[in-house]
Order: structure tokens, then sequence, then C-alpha cells
């Protein structure tokens, strides 16, 4: 989308000058003559940047006074101030007041571009870190209530104080990076920068630039910084760590004892401050048996272990997860959450989840964009997408099916009620009690139940 600017000065040679220059630029030129203009032009629809002139002749309200005021309605909006006038004392004046830079007049057609587009980038990245912000503090929740999840809780309470290195395993979907964050924003390292390297997406001949920045050289005149300058003074994540050529690997067991690193082309050393995590989902013991991970970083990583397990194992969390990647994923989408009715949650807690955690928050986009119905009206276990039902019944159902029809209808019943009492006692890990509150009847009832169906203590295990 085109860069809208409005351009306020009293002269309108002036205004037409910049707006020439900054059309033949690809940029979008309003232009206002005074502030009551420029008020009306900005309320009308608020500009991208605004090229203020400080001298208004004519004019209610002077430059200072628009740019105070724009500072204080739309902080976002970067101001340039100009003036045929100006002086040291009048430019910091402006930029104490929030102007992002000043020009003095008469002014050269590339130095006004040039700060124009600096400024345009630098508010579109402000307003880009704002948003990474905010997701990034609702991502970092964790949700879940079972047991597993309450020790992970604990277990990153303890350890995000220190400085610590943590291995966050798992299998692909159960957010090992969301726990990561965690970690981060707990420590006292959380107003520092999070960066992540993605191991796994990066080819072993650009790992090291990514990792430890290049110098300037003949061909590339500008030097690049690294992940590991970028993370100065906060946390590091190397995801997928496993898939970190080996060459490399060498290098991280330096940087990690040290705290030093030496770019790539470079000589110096350069010293940094920063907490490393790591993740992974492959089996590490393995990795180092077959060669492709070093033993001497793998110790030095998995100083605390911490591994998330599939969501499969616990089927508990997943009433709180629906709840919150719906009222996510609605805000995101502009829509209105949806009702699960009770069916619908016992069908998720019964799926396998083989895409974990990732899986079940895309499940709930779907719920929400697909399942028919009003948002008054609760989503059954009809409405849910088609491959976790049909995983669902699978689950729920009995392999011998197909002899029902064989069976009286004492003994269809009898059979359904074994396997239908099995496959929810399987869903809460054998807890009796939990069972019996879901399926609606008193514990010693069930317990007579089950003793009437045949159903053994060990199948009960």
């Amino acid at each position: 989308m085109p860069t809208d600017i409005l351009i306020v000065d009293d002269e309108e040679d002036i205004r037409t000058l910049i707006a020439d220059i900054l059309a033949d630029e690809g940029f979008i030129c309003r232009t206002a003559g005074d502030s009551e203009s420029a008020f009306q032009e900005i309320e009308e629809r608020c500009p991208n940047l605004l090229v203020l002139d400080i001298w208004l002749e004519g004019s209610k309200v002077d430059g200072m006074g628009i740019l105070e005021r724009v500072h204080e309605n739309h902080e976002t909006v970067p101001v340039i101030m100009i003036s045929g006038h100006g002086n040291v004392e009048t430019a910091v004046n402006a930029i104490k007041l929030g102007a992002y830079d000043f020009i003095e007049k008469p002014f050269k057609a590339d130095r006004l571009v040039l700060t124009v587009t600096r400024a345009v980038e630098a508010a579109r990245l402000q307003t880009e870190n704002k948003e990474l912000r905010r997701r990034t503090n609702d991502v970092t929740e964790i949700v879940g209530v079972s047991p597993a999840i309450r020790q992970l809780r604990v277990a990153l309470q303890k350890v995000a104080p220190t400085d610590s290195r943590v291995l966050i395993s798992g299998p692909p979907g159960v957010g090992k990076e969301v726990f990561a964050r965690r970690l981060h924003q707990l420590s006292p390292r959380s107003e520092e920068p999070f960066i992540v390297l993605n191991c796994a997406a990066m080819s072993p001949d650009r790992m090291e630039v990514e990792l430890f920045g290049n110098e300037a050289t003949a061909d590339e005149v500008q030097r690049k910084s690294g992940t590991l300058e970028a993370a100065n003074g906060g946390t590091l994540l190397l995801d997928e760590v496993s898939d970190m050529p080996l060459g490399t690997q060498g290098k991280i067991v330096r940087v990690l004892q040290e705290q030093t690193f030496t770019r790539v082309g470079g000589e110096a050393a350069v010293e940094v401050d920063v907490r490393v995590i790591a993740s992974t989902n492959s089996d590490m013991e393995a990795e180092m048996n077959a060669g492709n991970f070093r033993q001497d970083l793998y110790y030095r990583l998995n100083v605390v272990p911490i591994e998330v397990p599939p969501l499969r194992d616990r089927p508990d969390d997943i009433p709180a997860l629906v709840e919150h990647f719906m009222h996510r994923s609605a805000t995101i989408l502009g829509v209105s959450p949806r009702l699960m009715s009770r069916d619908a949650i016992a069908a998720l807690q019964a799926y396998d989840w083989p895409g974990n955690v990732r899986q079940l928050r895309n499940a709930v986009e779907w719920i929400l964009i697909m399942a028919p119905g009003t948002t008054n009206e609760p989503v059954t276990v009809e409405n849910l997408p088609p491959d976790i039902g049909v995983g669902t019944s699978a689950t729920v159902g009995w392999e011998e099916g197909a002899k029902m029809m064989s069976l009286t209808l004492k003994d269809a019943r009898e059979n359904f009620e074994r396997q239908y009492l099995l496959a929810q006692i399987s869903r809460f890990s054998g807890n009796v009690s939990r069972t019996a509150e879901f399926v609606g009847m008193e514990r010693s009832a069930l317990h007579r139940k089950l003793k009437s169906l045949g159903i053994t203590g060990r199948e009960l295990a």
C-alpha cells in the first residue's frame, strides 16, 4: 500500500515542490497551508507521515503546536520538521516534542527523500514490533490443568531466575517455543531481546553467518550482526538444535564456555552476555551415537532438561486449550467464539492428536470458520473437522462391530457399555472417580457396573 504523506507549509510553492519530489518516489501526497486545514486532513484520514513547517504564517497554531497535538493523539505517526529559520535549539526542541528529524531550508531533494524513507521504515518497524510483542505476550501463557503441565510450571518458575541453560524436548507441535518464551518472560532478562534461530530451516553454509554475523568485505560493505549479538543481554533459542551442522557445534561450545566469538571473516573477539536455550524433537542419545551431535555440546546445553509430553498423554488440558484458542482465534479472525458441546469436548479428548497442540489450535480455527450453526448453538461432535471425527470414531468404537448384528439386544448393549466405559476410563487415565462423574454415575455404582461387565483391575490399569 502506498505511503500517505501530509505536507503542511504556509508557502504554496514549497508545498508543491515537496509533493512533486515525493510523488516521483511513489508516495501519495496531500497538502495543507495552516493548522486548521491540517487538522481537517488528519481527521479525514490519518497520514503515514507528516512533513511540517515550524513557522506557519497566518495559522492559529504553529508547527510546534501541531507537532504536540499529533504526537499526543497519533504517536505512531512520524513527523519531519522543516524550517528556513532553524537553529540547533529549535531542532532539539522539535526532537524533544516527538519529531523524527529536522531539515533546514533550503534542502536537497535526496536528503528529503532519504529522511522520509527512513522515517516511514522506522514507523513500520515500530508497529511490527508492537504487534510481535502483543502476540508474544499472548502465546507465552502456559495453558493446562494436567499434573504434567503443573509440574512444568513449577520447573519453569525454579529455573527462570537463574542463567542455567535449558534443553526443551518433545514431539513436533507441543509448544516448545512457547515454554522457552515463558522461561524468558519469567527471567531477569525479560525486558531484553528473545531471539529464535531455527537450525532446521537454515542451510549449513549460512548457519554461521546467521549466528555470528560477518565483518565488512569488498563484496558486502556493511557489517552484518548475527543472532548472538542481537540477543545480547537477553535469550537465544536454538530451535531444533539437533540439525545444527557439526562444524558450527564446535564453535557454539566455545561461545557457551567463554561468551565470546568472532564474526565470519573477522579476527576481533566479540563479547556477549546471552542465555542459551535449546529445543529438539529428536532422540539426542541416538543423534550422538550416530555421530551427528557432539557430546560436549549436549552436556553444556542439557543442564536443566525439560520434557513437554504429547497432547494425547494429557487430555485433561484439552478443554482449557480449546477455550484459550477459541478466544484467541476469534479475536484474530474478527468473529464471535463458539460454544463447544460436552460430546464435542469428549471427542476431542479421545482423539490421538498426532500434531499435538498445533493441530488442536488449527482444529479450533477450522471450527470457527467452517462449523455450521450460529454463535449461540453449541458445536457438536458431528461438526468437528472430518479427520478428527474419523479418528475419534475409531478410538471409541470396537474392532468387531461388524458382528453386532449377530448379537442379541442384551449382548449388544453389554458389548457397547463395556467398550464405552473402557474408553472413558482410558480417557481419564484410569481415574474411576472422574470417569464416574463424567458418565453421571455414583462411584460405587460404576464399580458394580464394571464388575458386572467383567472388567478387571488389569484392564483398568
